[in-house]
């Protein structure tokens, strides 16, 4: 098994080591880490629009991972899925990034597969997505070493048992794992066929206070189901199985208390009738 190239390096995000460091150093200088002393993060949630719009969130987050112990493993959720979809993985290989490959975690993939049904991804024959991809620079860049299972899992329950099942695996094995889910919030406007406020600073305003709250809250009150039910009902996360799976299995890591890192839209960089929310959660 060969290396999934990067597919979105050099437009999402840099494509090359020295201008993703200068990105993520500025990324850090974005947000203090003073909330985060004396934590135990075991997981969180990020956004994956372009580093432009969203990387400054992501990239807090999944620094808030590290700590002074070892970590062998992330297991990372991700991709744009319906509640018919097929869960996917990646169970072989490696993953590029422009930091160096990230190798599979085969041995917990493969126990996953025993487990539960899974469309296998390959490097050479995978779904176009941006959601996990866009994770893997900064997961290279603060975890060096670390193994990663990749996984798009649909907003359907099952989903919430496969993290599970992946934490005990986890522990079965021997490894020291955390978890990442990977969703953007209230797609709006023209350009997503959802303008049900009109347009302008008052279709903004009620993205912000209303419509993201409603799913971010949800989210910090660490009620997996309740993502999921919140998604389709409202529209207000495009990938609510990857956060809900995120939050299930961090709930299996121990986690008890959620913590809101940061939030924004799209809007305030590019004004205008279309615009995409982003969230920033440690468990």
């Amino acid at each position: 098994m060969g290396t999934r190239k990067a597919a979105f390096a050099g437009s999402w995000y840099p494509g090359n080591a020295s201008e993703c460091e200068k990105e993520i150093k500025g990324f850090l200088k974005e947000s203090s880490k003073q909330d985060s002393l004396n934590k135990d993060f075991v997981g969180g949630i990020v956004p994956h629009a372009g580093w432009y719009f969203s990387g400054s969130i992501a990239c807090n987050v999944i620094s808030r991972l590290k700590d002074d112990n070892p970590l062998d493993t992330l297991l990372v959720f991700g991709m744009h899925l319906h509640a018919g979809s097929p869960c996917h993985i990646m169970t072989k290989g490696a993953w590029e990034t422009p930091f160096g490959d990230i190798q599979i975690e085969e041995k917990l993939a493969k126990e996953l597969t025993e487990q539960f049904d899974f469309s296998v991804e390959t490097d050479s024959n995978y779904t176009h997505d941006n959601t996990i991809e866009l994770q893997l620079p900064f997961i290279k860049y603060f975890f060096k070493d670390i193994k990663i299972v990749p996984m798009g899992v649909p907003p359907i329950e099952t989903s919430l048992e496969i993290g599970r099942a992946g934490v005990e695996i986890a522990g079965k094995l021997g490894l020291k794992i955390k978890v990442l889910g990977s969703t953007d919030l209230t797609h709006y406007g023209s350009n997503y066929g959802f303008s049900p406020k009109g347009s302008g600073k008052k279709a903004h305003q009620w993205v912000r206070d209303e419509n993201d709250r409603k799913v971010i809250d949800v989210m910090l009150d660490m009620n997996p189901k309740a993502v999921l039910r919140e998604a389709l009902s409202n529209r207000n996360a495009c990938c609510a199985g990857a956060a809900a799976t995120a939050i299930a299995a961090s709930k299996k890591l121990g986690a008890s208390s959620a913590q809101s890192i940061a939030y924004a839209t799209s809007y305030e960089k590019s004004p205008g009738d279309s615009f995409v929310g982003y969230t920033g959660i440690v468990f």
